[in-house]
């Protein structure tokens, strides 16, 4: 976390991150983010994917 408040929902229990800590989510694991203050949020992701595969594949 760059700057703000954010909650991070997934597998787990929620986790709640102030600015400065920082947070592992395993590949694959489904995360939602959640703004629990009024103003604005910011945070950095760093994501590690195999050569030639997809960042990313939706559900249909």
């Amino acid at each position: 976390m760059l700057a703000g408040v954010m909650e991070y929902d997934g597998d787990s229990k929620p986790v709640i991150l102030k600015a400065g800590p920082s947070l592992y989510i395993p590949a694959g694991a489904i995360h939602s983010p959640r703004n629990l203050r009024s103003g604005n949020a910011a945070g950095q992701a760093t994501c590690f994917v195999k050569y030639g595969e997809p960042f990313l594949v939706l559900d249909k």
